[in-house]
């Protein structure tokens, strides 16, 4: 692919991810998002087949950064695989207070949305939640390994902490405070300090 069609390919994707990060998938039109981009609507059709096709080229897009960011953290020798995993679950916590954050998860904002709207985007999102899980539960058993963390099925711990945050986090949308995260971090902190009760 040539650089130029790259490059318009990768505005249209950064731009619409600033609008539907902001506003959801289904609120978002194809005449806001050409308008906002400055390309014309066969720019857009050259690179997508359709809306539905844009958004799973989005998730993809956002989560290959996302990882590439987790993985920059998670190798950061100078701290404990138990500082590192903390480090970016307050990340979490300073983006999702940020009303107008450019980092906006779009695992809380789009997983209610489109998992019955679009199967091909519910699993470009799966996919992509799937391979963070990969990372943190190999940042958990780098822990175990340096004694920063206690034993405990690494795999199964990112699951629960992951699934514990992505709910925290929709729950602070509507108290609109995040005192639901500042619990779960607590939690968070003592099950990988203290194990996981997997009864």
């Amino acid at each position: 692919m040539k650089a130029e069609t790259q490059d318009t390919r990768q505005h249209i994707l950064d731009t619409g991810y600033q609008l539907i990060a902001q506003q959801g998938f289904s609120n978002v039109g194809l005449s806001q998002l050409l308008k906002h981009a400055d390309v014309p609507k066969g720019s857009f059709y050259h690179y997508f087949k359709s809306k539905e096709q844009f958004g799973e080229a989005l998730i993809q897009d956002y989560f290959e950064n996302y990882q590439i960011r987790l993985k920059a953290r998670f190798e950061d020798s100078e701290l404990s695989a138990y500082e590192r995993l903390i480090s970016y679950w307050q990340c979490w916590i300073d983006i999702q207070a940020q009303e107008c954050s450019t980092q906006r998860c779009l695992v809380v904002k789009l997983t209610a949305e489109v998992a019955d709207l679009s199967e091909m985007m519910r699993v470009a999102l799966l996919d992509g939640v799937e391979s963070v899980l990969g990372l943190i539960a190999d940042c958990i058993e780098a822990g175990i390994k340096d004694g920063s963390i206690a034993k405990m099925d690494s795999y199964k711990a990112a699951e629960h902490l992951y699934n514990l945050w992505v709910g925290a986090s929709l729950l602070c949308k509507l108290t609109q405070t995040q005192t639901g995260l500042q619990r779960v971090m607590k939690t968070t902190q003592a099950m990988l300090k203290n194990g996981m009760d997997e009864s």
